[in-house]
């Protein structure tokens, strides 16, 4: 039978200072004391110190950062699913992440809708809109999320602002296009076109400079539909 405890532990040091404190009423955990600041070390099974959170430098290191040979750090952020989200790689100094785009978030214009995978330009009052002309040089790119596809990154996001979106950059996402003004191969040029939020074939070399969107990673002979691109603002 397990046993409940609800108080607080307290340690203190040779001056009789408290320098540890759990306070299981609020699950707190308390290290250091004025005049000692708290540290908390873990080690492997080897007695190398592969954890550590110095708290006079604010340092948290991963890894046998204090000498010593031992594993290299790792760090991973999971998600609900329990697949990792973020992988810092101490092994090869690599950051990655599963998201597919490197977006930003922008004011949309509040008087129309931009799903994920519509292509948007810059309107008048610097306000993002679906695009509605082909060749457009005011293209800014596609929102971001469509499928199944997500940002690894997004610049400027803030909390809690209405009337924002994520807007694919750089990098692949899933875009509305429109094969009515011709197929769609991969590797074509993509540009806006006239049909709302779509992009479409870019075929006039003097027209596409400063309007091309990206490029097509899946083919579309005809009709509308939404396939991967990436993403090269040009």
């Amino acid at each position: 039978m397990s046993e409940q405890f609800s108080g607080v532990v307290t340690i203190v040091d040779g001056q009789g200072r408290e320098v540890f404190r759990f306070d299981s009423r609020y699950a707190l955990l308390d290290l250091g004391a004025e005049g000692n600041e708290g540290d908390l070390r873990i080690k492997n099974d080897a007695g190398v110190t592969v954890f550590r959170f110095d708290a006079t430098h604010s340092v948290l290191d991963l890894g046998p950062s204090l000498g010593g040979s031992g594993a290299e750090a790792d760090l991973r952020i999971y998600g609900a699913d329990g697949q990792a989200k973020i992988h810092l790689d101490g092994g090869t100094g690599d950051i990655r992440l599963i998201g597919a785009d490197c977006a930003e978030d922008f004011d949309l214009d509040t008087r129309h809708d931009a799903a994920p995978g519509t292509v948007l330009t810059i309107g008048d009052r610097g306000r993002l809109r679906p695009c509605t002309a082909p060749y457009d040089r005011r293209v800014a790119g596609v929102v971001s999320g469509a499928g199944g596809l997500h940002s690894g990154i997004i610049l400027d996001s803030r909390q809690g602002s209405a009337d924002r979106v994520s807007v694919a950059l750089t990098g692949k996402a899933y875009c509305q296009v429109d094969a009515g003004s011709g197929p769609i191969a991969i590797g074509d040029l993509l540009t806006t076109s006239a049909t709302v939020g779509h992009a479409m074939r870019a075929d006039d070399p003097s027209r596409a400079f400063g309007a091309v969107l990206g490029k097509a990673l899946r083919p579309l002979s005809a009709g509308t539909d939404l396939i991967p691109i990436l993403i090269a603002l040009q």
